[in-house]
């Protein structure tokens, strides 16, 4: 295939939403309420933890850095997404889109990693209470966290690279509201195989393995709760874990169904509807889950209020 042929293609188009147009307007509307919420309701954890001494513990480390995460993993997304709902033609330069499908998913692993963090964190906390501050030190938290970030790069680095070399010559239409793998592959001219595989192995080796290493954690984590002697011991055992697990539980249950198959044959419109959700619920719901069912946060929330 010839230089001038390879390098044909300088930008994409998304096609959005294109059978919701006449709702685009509202779409817009609700969209951009939800990524306001998102913003200042992560923005408050990171703030408040930053700034209150009674929140100066692992958990509340570790929830920090996720709400850290979850802002630019959206910020990532929503600001082309609503681009679609207002231009008729949304256009993606070529390097962008590739720029913009690499955080996607470094940051979308990356949480991954920081969510089993935090239930080896809750593990240490309810099943070795003796032993939690001599394990989860200030240095170890660090360490987990900079490995959970330096993983997720590296997982996706090599296909990052290759996608990199990957000539689009063509057709430059991707059904999709942001640079998906898949609808981006759809629409290459050389075979995509190596990618392909490397992306399905780096879904099968982080999901099902950080979902195995909760699940064990929380099997321990219940084991040792239903021990407790008193009503109230269990009951506030059980708290510190709840608002964990319900955010794993949304999340896995979400991305199990997008990647755990090859992502050039996979459902584009269902998928669309599943990377809605992924987007924009998770990101929104993650500080009210944490704030809703957490006596410490809402105090420290009080707090600041009344100053």
């Amino acid at each position: 295939m010839d230089k001038e042929n390879r390098t044909s293609v300088a930008k994409f188009i998304l096609l959005g939403f294109p059978n919701l147009q006449k709702w685009h307007k509202v779409l817009f509307v609700f969209i951009l309420f939800i990524y306001i919420l998102t913003l200042a309701g992560n923005g408050l954890i990171i703030a408040i933890v930053r700034t209150d001494q009674q929140l100066q513990t692992p958990m509340y480390f570790f929830l920090s850095n996720l709400s850290f995460l979850e802002i630019w993993y959206t910020t990532t997304i929503v600001p082309k997404m609503l681009e679609t709902f207002l231009v008729a033609r949304t256009t993606i330069c070529l390097n962008c889109c590739l720029v913009q499908s690499f955080f996607h998913f470094f940051l979308g692993i990356t949480e991954f990693l920081i969510l089993t963090v935090m239930s080896f964190d809750r593990y240490v906390a309810i099943c070795k209470p003796l032993h939690y501050t001599s394990i989860m030190t200030h240095q170890n938290c660090s360490l987990l966290v900079m490995g959970a970030w330096t993983l997720g790069f590296v997982v996706i680095f090599s296909q990052a690279v290759l996608l990199l070399q990957v000539p689009f010559c063509a057709r430059n239409v991707i059904n999709h509201f942001y640079c998906d793998i898949g609808p981006i592959l759809k629409l290459a001219c050389a075979d995509t195989r190596t990618i392909e595989l490397l992306g399905f192995l780096g879904s099968i080796t982080i999901i099902p393995s950080t979902l195995l290493f909760t699940v064990v954690s929380y099997f321990y984590i219940i084991t040792t709760i239903v021990r407790i002697p008193s009503a109230g011991g269990r009951r506030k055992a059980f708290s510190t874990c709840a608002s964990h697990f319900t955010v794993v539980s949304i999340l896995y249950g979400a991305v199990v169904f997008m990647y755990l198959k090859p992502t050039a044959h996979s459902s584009f419109s269902l998928n669309k509807v599943v990377s809605v959700l992924n987007t924009l619920l998770t990101p929104l719901l993650n500080p009210f889950i944490y704030t809703i069912r957490n006596k410490e946060v809402k105090a420290a929330l009080r707090k600041a209020v009344s100053k």
